[in-house]
């Protein structure tokens, strides 16, 4: 049960350092459990020395003792919180509660239910915290994406320096494989680099000279020389660094219930614990003939108090979440707290990534087509030959495909890739080209017009000068993508879009594939967060955002729930992210939601039940008739209940599903 705020700071540090400081009481390292076992010990065997009448514990004062060395090692947390809220004039808040219903037991000797409370509280406060933890890292984790070097070229010396130190107009240096560090523009004739980090582009993208290059993007095939064009701060990666962290502080984030109803109901209670003892005394004045017992009404006072103890609600809550959150956990899917849960079956519109999350990340023949009476496997074993010794993705793809057909193909005796159009190669006796169509110009190839309406990612195939035909590849579809897209339109949520960087030709075919009518390719970090916010000012209710890769990151953070795909997600989505699929399915996504929706119906159930026990037991405790037997019952009696009913949706969902 996370703390939530009730500040007014715009940046959220005061939020924070409660919450930091909060998790420092219930996060106990290595010994999590050894006040609430100690406690629980305590508790258990006084009621046995109790039960069998020991001599000793009929003392009062070794009963106080003995409980009074339990309630501590459990309470101090709470107590030393309590103390820290009513310094900051914050009166009325779970703690608060918890120390007026503790103490208010020890004063009327029910010392087991001080304990009890207490112990209950902090074993949610445990469950939570043990569910949660390790969620979320420090958001400052993207910076380590940054390269922390630069190879400065000046008069023609290289020198290693800090990126921060390259000035607008100096010259880097980057090596095949290194991430670029500044942006800038291109001075070598053309360049391949890997985009995938900032734009989630499943292909390299060609650069030729004078050419933007942005901070991020990974050079693959050569050393190149970048001329900078903006300083260290002000790069593309660094503006993706800053739309996660203002996107963080900007999120709302949920108040838990039971810190909303705690604000009212405990300054209620309090409050009417007083009148029970104040009102008959006042009425005493002025009818002469009531007689008025101080002691009498001061122990409906205190059974008033003792009934309404939270412990239930306290117990309730959490454990509904922790429920949830266990059972989603055991289908792979992890929430980074219980207002996630919440938040989620609120959900009307969805927005997906493409590239890695609803597809595999890697290429597969989607068709080949022949001309001038060549067959399939021909062309597949001549575009396989050319291929052979490329690193390409497309290149892989072809040649993966020939060897699981098992479709004979040769090494080539030549091979020269040209970057940017495709291979040159002989084989077999062949001089094949296998590239993009600007390679069949490039060599004057003469195609059939028709060709130029193949959409999505095509490798176009000639050889001696003869165009044989073309194979279009395509990012596979993940096996339950369109199960999902199905399912979550069952669950109500119609309004479904895909984002991505990748080309529109490719999002329109996988689009379609999906029957997903609105859809959106060419897309930088900041072009999908303007996306999000016109979807947003257009009227949609809450928005989801499903992505995995380190481009997606803002507009994780921007969206009202973030999901990553953690088995192949890059690391700083999942750490954005508010909930993460671990197994990659994505029919995680609608496990989640359900689970969501039965966790939020059992929390509600547990609350109603609370609350209407314990207004009828207060009702009976005021008149006099409820004893503090009566009182520690419904207590104790309504939070089992509530626990039993939390723990049926692990029950429920594992082994009814």
């Amino acid at each position: 049960m996370a703390c939530s705020c009730h500040c007014n700071n715009p940046q959220g540090s005061a939020c924070a350092s409660n919450e930091e400081r909060k998790n420092s009481f219930f996060s106990f390292r290595g010994s999590e459990y050894i006040s609430p076992v100690f406690a629980a010990v305590m508790l258990l065997t006084g009621f046995f020395l109790k039960s069998k009448n020991i001599a000793w514990f009929k003392n009062d004062q070794y009963v106080f003792i003995w409980y009074f060395i339990a309630f501590i090692a459990i309470a101090f947390p709470v107590l030393k919180e309590s103390f820290h809220s009513i310094r900051k004039k914050d009166y009325f808040n779970e703690f608060t509660l918890m120390t007026i219903a503790s103490v208010g037991a020890f004063y009327i000797g029910e010392y087991p239910e001080a304990v009890a409370v207490m112990l209950f509280y902090s074993i949610g406060e445990l469950f939570q915290e043990k569910a949660v933890m390790r969620a979320k890292r420090n958001i400052r984790s993207l910076l380590d994406i940054r390269p922390q070097t630069a190879t400065l070229i000046k008069e023609g010396i290289k020198t290693i320096v800090s990126p921060s130190d390259v000035s607008v107009g100096e010259i880097i240096e980057v090596k095949a494989g290194e991430r670029v560090s500044l942006d800038g523009i291109l001075i070598d004739e053309k360049a391949s680099f890997n985009t995938s980090a900032l734009t989630g582009e499943s292909l390299p993208r060609l650069i030729e000279r004078e050419g933007e290059v942005l901070a991020g993007m990974i050079v693959t095939d050569q050393v190149v020389r970048i001329k900078i064009t903006k300083p260290y701060d002000k790069s593309t990666l660094s503006g993706i660094i800053n739309m996660v962290q203002n996107a963080s502080e900007k999120k709302a984030k949920p108040e838990l219930l039971m810190r909303r109803l705690a604000r009212i109901y405990t300054p209620v209670v309090t409050a009417l614990a007083f009148m029970v003892v104040a009102l008959p005394f006042i009425y005493s004045l002025i009818n002469t003939s009531f007689i008025y017992d101080f002691n009498e009404w001061l122990y409906r006072g205190l059974v008033f108090l003792v009934i309404s103890c939270p412990c239930a609600l306290v117990v309730s809550i959490p454990l509904g979440y922790f429920g949830g959150i266990g059972a989603a956990s055991s289908r792979g899917i992890l929430f980074k707290g219980g207002n996630y849960m919440d938040a989620l079956t609120k959900i009307d519109t969805i927005l997906f990534d493409k590239t890695g999350t609803l597809t595999k990340g890697s290429f597969g023949i989607k068709d080949i087509v022949t001309f001038n009476g060549y067959g399939k496997e021909e062309l597949l074993s001549l575009a396989a030959s050319a291929e052979y010794k490329s690193n390409h993705p497309l290149a892989k793809a072809i040649v993966k495909e020939a060897q699981e057909k098992h479709i004979s193909f040769s090494e080539p005796d030549k091979i020269k890739e040209i970057a940017g159009y495709g291979i040159e190669a002989i084989s077999k006796g062949y001089s094949i080209l296998a590239g993009n169509i600007k390679l069949m110009n490039r060599n004057n190839i003469s195609y059939p017009s028709e060709i130029k309406e193949a959409k999505g990612t095509s490798i176009f195939i000639a050889a001696d000068n003869i165009f044989l035909g073309y194979i279009s590849l395509s990012d596979i579809l993940k096996e339950d993508a369109k199960q999902t897209i199905n399912d979550l339109k069952r669950n109500g949520i119609n309004n479904i879009k895909i984002l991505s960087g990748d080309n529109k030709s490719t999002v329109d075919s996988v689009a379609k594939e999906l029957t997903v009518s609105d859809y959106y390719g060419d897309l930088l970090p900041q072009d999908k967060a303007a996306v999000m916010e016109n979807i947003r000012n257009e009227g949609s209710g809450k928005i989801a955002f499903v992505g995995d890769g380190i481009n997606d990151a803002p507009i994780l953070a921007m969206s009202d729930i973030g999901i990553a795909m953690g088995a192949l997600g890059s690391d700083i989505a999942i750490e954005t992210a508010d909930v993460v699929i671990q197994t990659d399915r994505l029919s995680g996504i609608t496990d989640a939601i359900e689970i969501s929706k039965l966790t939020k119906r059992v929390v509600f159930q547990n609350i109603i039940m609370a609350f209407s026990i314990k207004i009828i037991v207060l009702l009976l405790g005021a008149g006099g008739i409820a004893t503090l037997w009566e009182a520690v019952f419904a207590d104790v009696g309504v939070a089992l209940l509530a626990i039993l009913n939390a723990v049926r949706i692990q029950w429920t969902y594992m082994n009814h599903r």
